[in-house]
């Protein structure tokens, strides 16, 4: 599991135009923003995200409150970089929840990651009016995910993955 920040600043990627013509980029500057909590199961594609308005302990222990009464009845194992939030140390865990942290530093070797820089590619060079329009677009982009597990699979369950799960 992870978090990303976004917001109404976009992203850019180049962009191709007739020689000597710069494009034209669409550039907003409005400072609104919404973090996307989101976990997944890269050895079958499934995943769970929720919008939530900041990155703090408050946030993050509804985000896991959620996502076990969404899987009351499995052990989750619970992949989790070292940030502040998530290393808080009154955060309350259901039982069916085991944390594991990475290494510091390794972003890499969290799949959600990922999946974060695809929305990113596929939201580049776009820009929204409001919040809600951006949040109507990434869930657009979740949507296809949701229906197509089997890519999200590709995308995040890497052979050394597996393996490691596997030994736990």
């Amino acid at each position: 599991m992870d978090e990303a920040r976004f917001g109404l600043i976009n992203w850019h990627k180049r962009r191709y135009g007739p020689k000597g013509i710069r494009p034209p980029w669409i550039v907003r500057r409005d400072y609104e923003w919404m973090w996307l909590y989101a976990a997944l199961e890269p050895a079958t594609g499934e995943s769970f995200c929720l919008y939530l308005p900041h990155l703090d302990g408050v946030c993050y222990e509804l985000f896991l409150q959620k996502l076990s009464q969404c899987y009351p009845d499995d052990i989750i194992i619970l992949i989790r970089d070292n940030a502040p939030a998530h290393i808080k140390q009154d955060i309350k865990l259901a039982q069916t929840i085991l944390p594991l942290a990475l290494p510091p530093y390794s972003p890499e070797l969290n799949p959600v990651e990922r999946w974060f820089l695809e929305f990113r590619r596929t939201l580049a060079n776009r820009s929204f009016d409001t919040i809600t329009d951006f949040q109507e677009a990434l869930t657009a982009i979740l949507k296809s995910y949701w229906q197509d597990p089997a890519a999200l699979k590709q995308l995040s369950n890497f052979p050394w993955w597996h393996q490691a799960v596997n030994q736990l």
